[in-house]
């Protein structure tokens, strides 16, 4: 348990420069980064005339204000359980550096935002896009984490939208080429929120939330997914080379670190360790933005 020293007071007065940290630490800017960036790719592999760079920054905005307002919410969801995690006691909600009520409007507020600037500024379909990606995300893997292993598999299906959006930002239609994005992206999650379950084990179970490797001691079948899916992946990231998305210098990055993440993946399932979790961890983090630069680059 949490000592007081580890915990901010709470209705402690904050400084403006103060708040508005608080609020942009509600939003998870790496993970926004993360999913802009998947959301972006997508964009620019469905441009075939050329990029648009006005609806490319429209987009942008858009798919960034929807990332941070569908964090937000998931973050009021959770402020109970977060106060009996260390990895997310000190967040802004637990820690009371800001109230539920203030969080919430904000998260509303951004979300609407952002599927009102979609709507109106890109176009209905993108906007559809991310209202099922939001509802799902918010309403179904949130909730579901307290109460099924597979909140992973579900989650990692609004997970993997982002690139969808992009796609649907830059032609209005859904093409297989986005479908390939989106499934590479889903296999993606698989041993990412594996390893950093495997890390946190403790931290989840005090907070009764059900991550495979929190339920099985032994972590076998959660190895067998990490390296399943990680091996699955390889030649699906293959695909937009073959269709012609992208070209022969991303098959040999696509080759090149899917094998490293191949290779992370099953050091971790041998030897069940924090050490490799973490490692996986890092490597994925490395893998999936490069991947996407490369495919963008060589388009």
């Amino acid at each position: 348990m949490a000592t007081p020293a580890n915990i901010i007071a709470v209705n402690q007065p904050l400084t403006m420069s103060e708040k508005i940290g608080a609020y942009v630490e509600l939003t998870k800017p790496r993970i926004t980064f993360m999913v802009v960036l998947s959301a972006l790719a997508g964009f620019c592999l469905a441009s075939k005339q050329g990029i648009n760079w006005l609806q490319f920054l429209h987009f942008a905005v858009g798919v960034s204000l929807l990332t941070s307002g569908t964090s937000t919410l998931n973050q009021f969801i959770e402020r109970e359980s977060d106060k009996l995690m260390r990895r997310t006691m000190r967040r802004p909600l637990p820690a009371g550096r800001l109230s539920p009520i203030a969080a919430l409007m904000f998260g509303l507020t951004t979300a609407v935002l952002g599927e009102a600037y979609l709507a109106l500024v890109v176009n209905p379909l993108t906007a559809w896009l991310g209202v099922a990606a939001l509802v799902s995300y918010v309403l179904m893997y949130t909730p579901l984490k307290q109460r099924t292993t597979l909140c992973t598999a579900i989650g990692a299906f609004p997970g993997a939208l982002p690139p969808l959006l992009g796609w649907a930002a830059a032609s209005n239609e859904l093409a297989i080429g986005g479908c390939v994005m989106f499934a590479i992206l889903f296999l993606w999650q698989f041993p990412h929120f594996h390893a950093i379950a495997m890390m946190y084990a403790e931290d989840y179970a005090r907070a009764d939330i059900k991550m495979l490797p929190v339920v099985e001691p032994d972590l076998k079948s959660t190895s067998l997914q990490i390296v399943g899916y990680a091996a699955l992946l390889l030649p699906v990231s293959f695909l937009p080379f073959f269709l012609g998305m992208s070209g022969w210098v991303y098959l040999f990055a696509a080759i090149l670190l899917g094998i490293g993440f191949l290779y992370a993946s099953i050091n971790c399932a041998e030897t069940k360790t924090k050490k490799d979790a973490r490692i996986l961890l890092k490597t994925s983090v490395i893998y999936l933005p490069l991947l996407y630069i490369v495919m963008v680059l060589n388009s």
